[in-house]
């Protein structure tokens, strides 16, 4: 029991409100502060305070007035403002990066660096770059296709990969009508993503099961990048096409990674694209993933306040317990995202229709809905021009976690909404996996 907790969340994201869910579960006390007001997050704290998150005198200022036990920070912005380190300097635990180790993410040709100097394994070939035309010049020179990426922040939507999403033509051009102080030009990798993310903290982790997010905005993988349009797991931790030993092996790499940021506490989110040679590291974020916490935190049976307190206290982390379900994610959003944005289509999904469903389930399976960016009126809630709201399966198979996501927007109506139906569904997961079974055939 944890009710003399009183944590606080900064962030106010579908993320965030998965975090707020897990929190509640733990019978701790919930505050929370965000720029926005997540009406999901407000049901369930004590109180929320509005307020720029990425001020970390307003944020600490807020903790300190609540009495604050400990704190997680959901987004990136806050960690590279310092927010986590104001918390921590006012005595209130955060559990989250400094800002220094929070580099890891919000720095991208550090990130390559830090991973070049310590030998960490599935480093690609990559080069960093402050002058466009010299960027330009090493596209026209380098043999391959390259993954173009800003050294900075992006909320996931600065990427273009050259043989997938653009010519090197259009690459070149990205990159002279772009603003970036700075860009990395990566070796383009080819294969399968997947994420896995691990509490960390005291040099030691403890891994969660893997999801692959799907970032292009339409079906069949199409259209630009996006924060996220859904994502799914398995009832183990590895994935369709992956092999154990695959998973293993990136766990293996998150561990190098801890063992050479021995301050860094928190969540390390390490993103990988399984290649005919194993795991290769695409990115490493410095908290969860959006969408990837809806996945991951509502089958942790382990209790997310006994971990955080457990970093906070010095003790060695508690082993994490996930229940056996595959679960499915799908964002809604707004009609015209990410381009051209429509805000202002009424929400037609809500815990009426939510229980519904699960009533009608019974304990086979069920259903969770996350707020995101929405305007909550007094007549309703509505969307914004971001994602809006996700709906989460969960059952002993994707295919029947996928099966009850889609008969809940189905009830509901999405009117004026897009969503990816074909997260989870069995065709998209046999594609995965006989790509996988393509690419170790040639590798042969």
């Amino acid at each position: 029991m944890h009710d003399d907790e009183r944590v606080l969340l900064v962030g106010g994201g579908g993320r965030e409100h998965a975090i707020a869910r897990a929190v509640a579960r733990s019978d701790a006390t919930l505050f929370a502060c965000a720029s926005n007001r997540n009406p999901g997050i407000a049901a369930l704290a004590a109180d929320v305070e509005l307020l720029e998150e990425t001020s970390p005198e307003a944020v600490a200022a807020y903790a300190e007035s609540i009495g604050a036990t400990a704190a997680v920070v959901g987004p990136e912005t806050p960690l590279e403002a310092g927010v986590s380190d104001a918390l921590d300097a006012v005595g209130i635990y955060a559990f989250a990066p400094g800002a220094a180790e929070a580099r890891i993410e919000t720095d991208k040709q550090f990130q390559r660096d830090f991973l070049d100097e310590h030998g960490i394994a599935g480093n690609p070939d990559y080069a960093t770059f402050d002058d466009t035309e010299a960027a330009c010049a090493y596209i026209d020179e380098y043999d391959g296709d390259l993954a173009v990426k800003p050294a900075g922040l992006t909320g996931g939507k600065g990427v273009r990969v050259i043989g997938d999403q653009v010519t090197p033509a259009e690459a070149k051009q990205y990159l002279r009508d772009s603003e970036y102080d700075r860009v990395v030009l990566e070796e383009r990798l080819v294969g399968e993503e997947f994420t896995v993310q691990a509490f960390v903290a005291d040099g030691d982790l403890r891994v969660t099961p893997a999801v692959q997010d799907h970032k292009r905005a339409y079906e069949g993988d199409e259209g630009p990048n996006t924060g996220g349009m859904g994502s799914y797991s398995a009832a183990t931790p590895d994935l369709p096409f992956m092999e154990r030993a695959e998973y293993d092996a990136a766990v293996d790499i998150m561990q190098s990674v801890v063992a050479a940021l021995p301050d860094y506490k928190g969540v390390l989110y390490g993103q990988f694209m399984l290649t005919a040679e194993g795991p290769k590291i695409v990115e490493f974020n410095a908290r969860f993933g959006d969408p990837e916490a809806m996945n991951t935190l509502p089958v942790l049976e382990t209790s997310f306040i006994d971990v955080v307190t457990a970093a906070r206290d010095g003790k060695p982390l508690p082993e994490l317990s996930f229940a056996s379900q595959a679960t499915v994610c799908k964002y809604a959003v707004p009609d015209g995202y990410p381009t051209n944005p429509e805000a202002g289509a009424r929400v037609q999904v809500d815990e009426t229709v939510i229980n519904r469903v699960n009533e009608a389930h019974g304990s086979s399976a069920d259903v969770n809905l996350f707020y995101a960016s929405v305007d909550a009126r007094e007549d309703g809630i509505y969307t914004t021009t971001s994602r809006s709201f996700a709906v989460v399966g969960r059952a002993g198979t994707i295919a029947e976690a996928e099966a009850i996501v889609d008969e809940t927007l189905a009830e509901a109506g999405t009117e004026g909404l897009r969503v990816r139906h074909d997260i989870g569904k069995s065709d998209l997961v046999q594609r995965r996996i006989d790509h996988m079974r393509r690419l170790r055939g040639q590798a042969e």
